[in-house]
């Protein structure tokens, strides 16, 4: 229930700030609009207000804005109140202004966060310094060691573990360059990354100088039950050394089924706790939320706001080089999640507290304003590009001019849903065990 509420919760905000930028830019136009719906399908709670209705349909994966005169089909009597009749400047703010609202709100979203105080894993900030290498990884296979700083990867300048974790995660199963020096000395060899876990992230098998923090501890799971507390550091799974945060999932698994006993360290003691692993949808589970050291960073309003800008111009940065990745073959389809994926991400992010919800929040509002913004026909950037190009050609094109640009955009995007909803089933175990090729 908490997964559905948390979903239903950021999908609702996102899809009515999208389209109110779409219903306030059409009416400061003078565009009369006939309805305002979140959702699809049919319409469970109406009420009118002058000419418009306002209504919550029944499939809440979205939402709409239907203005007068909105398309060539539409019934248009010429009124200089409906969408067609006015200009293509004017048409433009309309399109343009949901994608914008929800920049706007991932840039206000991650402000308000970072004004409460964020934390940041303390290690990404750092030079990308070898702590340990993973037995029988690709990094020990190309003599990587302890100490090694890497500098460089597939062309990629490496500065922080920031971007080592970027430029590998993005490319699973390739063969890359990797530059780092040693005793004053650089030298570069050829690794294969890994694919690691559902979303199939790039890895080599390097991890940073750092231990396993448990962030959050989940009620009602085995780990509260045998006193597990916020803060607590985990040495140990059965006796076996954790490494890294990123560890301690597949040595719980590894254990399921069975007595799992942690080591743990709590204001200079030693602990050992008794439990066993709960068999969850998404996997074995002992209730913890694991991550590393970080620091907690103190922003003003102003300085906040100014940090969300930047974090969200990078992010956009990203997510273009990632979009890039998947036209190359860098980067896995694997990688993109759908309305299942985001709808599990809400779930978990809720029992974390509200600010790794909202966090989630600012991060998919970016995502759909650049997804909205590509010039794929049936996005508002889409029928922004096809009014472009009228603009340059200084005519309008015929309805069959525009009805294939439009299909050929909405395969695009049916295939892009099914390769994310195809992605998002294999991820839930209980249907994953009907897929045999994935056995």
């Amino acid at each position: 229930m908490t997964t559905i509420l948390a979903f239903l919760f950021v999908l609702g905000v996102l899809v009515f700030v999208h389209e109110l930028g779409h219903f306030l830019a059409a009416r400061r136009v003078g565009v009369r609009v006939l309805t305002f719906s979140l959702g699809f399908g049919p319409k469970l709670l109406t009420a009118r207000r002058g000419d418009t209705e306002y209504c919550i349909s029944a499939i809440p994966l979205g939402g709409y804005v239907k203005m007068a005169g909105e398309t060539a089909e539409d019934a248009r009597s010429g009124a200089d109140d409906e969408f067609l009749s006015k200009t293509k400047w004017q048409r433009f703010q309309v399109l343009i202004m949901g994608p914008v609202m929800n920049l706007v709100l991932a840039v206000v979203v991650l402000a308000v966060v970072l004004g409460q105080g964020a934390e940041i894993p303390a290690y990404l900030d750092e030079p990308a310094v070898v702590g340990s290498v993973l037995p029988e990884s690709p990094a020990e296979g190309a003599g990587i060691q302890p100490g090694d700083r890497i500098v460089a990867v597939a062309g990629d300048r490496i500065d922080t573990w920031d971007d080592l974790e970027y430029s590998v995660g993005t490319r699973p199963r390739r063969e890359i360059p990797v530059s780092f020096v040693r005793e004053g000395q650089t030298r570069t060899v050829q690794v294969t990354t890994l694919a690691e876990g559902r979303y199939e992230i790039g890895a080599i098998g390097v991890m940073p100088d750092i231990r396993t923090i448990v962030r959050a501890v989940s009620p009602g799971l085995p780990a509260e039950r045998a006193g597990v507390q916020p803060g607590d550091v985990v040495v140990a799974v059965n006796g076996e050394p954790v490494p890294a945060p990123s560890d301690l999932p597949s040595a719980v698994e590894k254990h399921a089924g069975g007595e799992i006993v942690l080591t743990i360290e709590r204001e200079g003691r030693v602990l050992t706790l008794g439990m066993r692993a709960e068999p969850l949808e998404e996997g074995p589970r002992i209730g913890v939320t694991p991550g590393p050291p970080t620091n907690v960073v103190q922003l003003g309003p102003l300085e906040a706001l100014q940090e969300s800008v930047a974090r969200n111009y990078e992010m956009t940065g990203l997510i273009f080089r990632t979009v890039g990745g998947l036209f190359t073959g860098e980067t896995s389809v694997r990688q993109l999640q759908g309305p299942v994926g985001i709808a599990q991400l809400s779930g978990q992010s809720a029992q974390a507290g509200w600010i790794s919800l909202l966090t989630l929040m600012a991060l998919v509002s970016l995502n759909l304003g650049i997804l909205n913004l590509m010039p794929i026909p049936v996005l508002d950037g889409g029928h922004i590009l096809i009014m472009g190009l009228e603009g340059l050609a200084r005519r309008d094109f015929s309805m069959q001019v525009k009805e294939r640009m439009l299909v050929a955009g909405f395969v695009v995007l049916l295939m892009l849903m099914v390769t994310v909803i195809y992605n998002d089933l294999t991820r839930i175990s209980s249907v994953e065990r009907f897929m045999p090729w994935r056995n």
